[in-house]
């Protein structure tokens, strides 16, 4: 009898932490099925999305630099995709292609495992790409009090903020106020300087990287924790995106904490 077969799909994608993940859900519920990794070409990405699922696969897992054109690829998308424009979760049913965007679900349920109460809490966003517009959609719903974007080019921080209502905009440079939780979702802070704002906005603040490294904190992560109340790395949000996606696949609700602590130790 064969396993119902998943997969991630990107590029690159060799490093991906997406197969454990999703492996270690199949042995809490029981399921079996085969998840791998899928490395496309640019130019071959929809090619392998037709190939995989002609084959006889059930759900995918998008990544960089992909989400923008599943979401164009899948026949029906869910509330956060059509917002994120973005679909990081695929899955066939009678009525099509199903695209789903679980980035925002993600990060919310982290920062609830983490306590950082997000109900009236002033949220300011670093940078304005396809990170930030993941998550805006959930962090809205979420009871949030206001919710700012910061971005080096302020015009691309205006333009994303005047797709979501009552969320305000402005330069890096120019950032002020009091902010209860302050998110980054720039590369910079996994490549270059932690240091992506004045460190003053960081103090009284829970400070969040959407990124994480293998390697030990991100600079952002080691910068912040010098001042701000708390400091995480999204690999927590890394998981609890795929326990959603895992939901939406197989109808079980996995058990994150101990897979979070297991890849703590790996990476």
């Amino acid at each position: 009898m064969s396993s119902d077969r998943y997969a991630v799909i990107g590029n690159p994608v060799t490093h991906s932490l997406s197969p454990a993940i999703h492996r270690a859900f199949a042995k809490q519920s029981g399921d079996s099925l085969v998840y791998t990794a899928i490395e496309a070409a640019v130019d071959g990405f929809e090619a392998r999305l037709v190939e995989f699922f002609d084959a006889g696969g059930c759900g995918l897992n998008v990544t960089v630099p992909f989400k923008s054109r599943a979401s164009a690829w899948v026949d029906h998308r869910d509330e956060y995709s059509r917002e994120a424009g973005a679909v990081n979760t695929i899955r066939i049913t009678k009525e099509g292609f199903e695209g789903f965007n679980t980035d925002g679900v993600g990060l919310i349920r982290d920062l609830e495992r983490l306590g950082w109460p997000t109900t009236n809490a002033r949220v300011l966003i670093l940078g304005a790409g396809g990170a930030a517009r993941g998550i805006l959609g959930p962090l809205l719903r979420a009871s949030v009090r206001a919710v700012m974007i910061a971005n080096r080019t302020p015009e691309k921080a205006r333009d994303l903020a005047d797709e979501f209502e009552g969320v305000g905009w402005t330069g890096l440079d120019k950032v002020d106020g009091v902010w209860d939780i302050v998110i980054n979702a720039t590369s910079a802070g996994i490549d270059g300087e932690g240091a992506i704002v004045d460190t003053g906005r960081l103090q009284n603040a829970y400070c969040y990287d959407l990124y994480y490294r293998s390697d030990g904190d991100t600079p952002f992560v080691a910068w912040a924790q010098k001042v701000a109340l708390g400091a995480s790395d999204g690999l927590g949000m890394l998981v609890e995106q795929a326990a959603e996606a895992f939901r939406i696949w197989r109808g079980y609700e996995p058990d994150t904490y101990p897979v979070l602590q297991s890849l703590r130790r790996r990476v």
